[in-house]
């Protein structure tokens, strides 16, 4: 049986984005174009918009617009979750973040990849791999989360800080790349 692009991505491997990518991408850019102009909407309001996009979204998520994403199914958030303005999710596979999750504003978190060998580059594949974002973290503003990162419950990563390797629960980290740091 052969797989869609679609499928393909979804499971984080090599991919061509095709027609039905190109769809689903418009649909989350119209709904982009709805969320970011909604800013003195409703917490209500702007909670319910997201419900319309995400897979998941927990009691009392909060995102402030404007915000911006690949596709917005792939992404999960906890329940308190909260990200600050100018946030950016590339979500070709799998985002998870979990409850009481804090973002600061200006952050990327980044799913999408590429191949490392320009001839495959060329012929336009690309892949991605999850994030996941456990519950009670806080990462400060202007953070770049690169694709396959974890990062565990009660982490902290620092403002501008660019997140390339896994982070232990309850760590600090910070820096280019992000470092672990004392308490």
């Amino acid at each position: 049986m052969n797989r869609t692009e679609k499928q393909k991505m979804l499971a984080g491997e090599l991919y061509r984005p095709d027609a039905e990518l190109a769809a689903d991408h418009v649909a989350a850019e119209h709904w982009m174009t709805r969320y970011n102009a909604s800013g003195a909407s409703s917490a209500a309001e702007l909670h319910a918009l997201l419900g319309e996009l995400f897979r998941k979204v927990g009691r009392e998520a909060v995102i402030r617009p404007p915000f911006f994403c690949d596709y917005g199914s792939n992404i999960s958030l906890g329940d308190g979750v909260f990200l600050n303005f100018n946030c950016v999710i590339l979500d070709v596979v799998e985002v998870v973040i979990g409850d009481r999750t804090q973002i600061g504003p200006a952050v990327q978190i980044y799913t999408a990849d590429h191949p490392r060998d320009a001839e495959t580059r060329r012929a336009g594949l690309e892949f991605g791999r999850p994030i996941r974002i456990g519950s009670d973290v806080w990462i400060g503003g202007g953070a770049i989360i690169l694709p396959g990162v974890t990062i565990g419950d009660g982490a902290l990563v620092g403002a501008g800080s660019v997140v390339t390797r896994n982070v232990a629960p309850g760590a600090i980290v910070a820096g280019n790349p992000a470092r672990a740091r004392p308490a």
